[in-house]
């Protein structure tokens, strides 16, 4: 794919909606001892006021990954960024080992009917020329927001794809729902680490405190919706912010955008805590620091430390924690 056609992809991706407007009606207490009551009426039981008005909520689309004609995989994100968050998640499941396997995507919105039920004749075998096919068991899908995105992968990566196939309806709350194996769960991921440059001293404070700074001032979606996670970093002087409605995703985007640029990242934020399959994909990135803004989990500091990445949570206010054995270098 040449650079004008990820240039177009990327403004393609880009202009879906994140978030929608939506009329909701909020109920709240009016506090006690507000100006505009009297002293008798502020004595009274707190009355329940009910105020109208929209909200902007972020959208969640189904995302079929298709790879070299197999349906491997459907996640839930948010519909932007896709040939980066399809990068990454190739990455991230083992299936590519650097940009180039990636050979051409392309990107589709199913927003009607008929492509609905041409895609899910397709992922179920069903012969698109067989007019006993109910059509309207695909209509529900119109509730949804739904993409496809096609990959084509070199021989050697498909020849990968059949040996590792598996269906995986993803889930925007965790990384691995839809594995069925210990190993596909729980990888070895020793040659990764070995390769891995050796482990830099633990990020600054001031350092970590303006990242966080300049997510804050960044993070539109969230703004917005207060709905979606990102993973950021500072590259060169300058903030790559990557957000979505489920964390792996956000961390597949940058990983995506790091593979297509080449990028070398030291330090990874996310606004979220830090779980099992953020340090797997961490550790497969090479990455030397993943930092959260929330704590991580006692099984991502074990695996962290078993594979060399730094570590640290609490990123908030004017303090972080480091959990690491890294917390000795200086």
């Amino acid at each position: 794919m040449t650079d004008k056609q990820a240039e177009q992809d990327t403004a393609s991706t880009s202009a879906v909606p994140l978030a929608r407007r939506h009329l909701t009606q909020k109920h709240h207490y009016v506090l006690k001892n507000a100006p505009n009551l009297t002293p008798s009426e502020n004595k009274r039981a707190k009355p329940v006021a009910i105020d109208n008005q929209p909200a902007s909520l972020a959208v969640e689309a189904a995302v079929a990954i298709v790879i070299n004609g197999i349906h491997y995989a459907v996640l839930m994100a948010s519909p932007n960024q896709l040939e980066y968050l399809a990068l990454g998640f190739l990455y991230s499941e083992g299936l590519i080992e650097q940009s180039r396997d990636l050979l051409d995507w392309e990107v589709t919105h199913l927003s009607d009917d008929a492509k609905l039920t041409a895609f899910n004749q397709d992922a179920v075998g069903v012969d698109d020329a067989d007019n006993s096919t109910d059509h309207s068991s695909f209509a529900h899908l119109l509730d949804y927001d739904t993409y496809l995105v096609e990959l084509v992968l070199s021989q050697r990566c498909h020849q990968r794809i059949q040996a590792q196939k598996r269906q995986l309806a993803g889930r925007t709350g965790c990384g691995m729902c839809g594995i069925t194996g210990l190993s596909q769960a729980l990888p070895d991921l020793s040659d990764y680490a070995d390769n891995s440059p050796q482990l830099t001293a633990k990020p600054r404070l001031e350092h970590l405190l303006n990242i966080r700074a300049q997510i804050d001032a960044t993070q539109h979606t969230h703004q917005l919706t207060g709905a979606v996670h990102a993973a950021a970093t500072l590259y060169k002087d300058k903030l790559y912010l990557f957000e979505d409605v489920g964390r792996h995703n956000a961390l597949d985007k940058l990983i995506g955008w790091q593979l297509r640029q080449k990028a070398e990242v030291d330090c990874v934020v996310m606004t979220s805590r830090l779980s099992i399959e953020l340090v797997q994909k961490a550790v497969r990135m090479q990455l030397p620091w993943l930092v959260g803004m929330s704590a991580p989990t006692s099984t991502a500091v074990r695996v962290a430390e078993r594979y060399g990445l730094g570590l640290a949570g609490f990123l908030r206010d004017d303090r972080v924690t480091y959990y690491t054995d890294a917390i000795n270098k200086n």
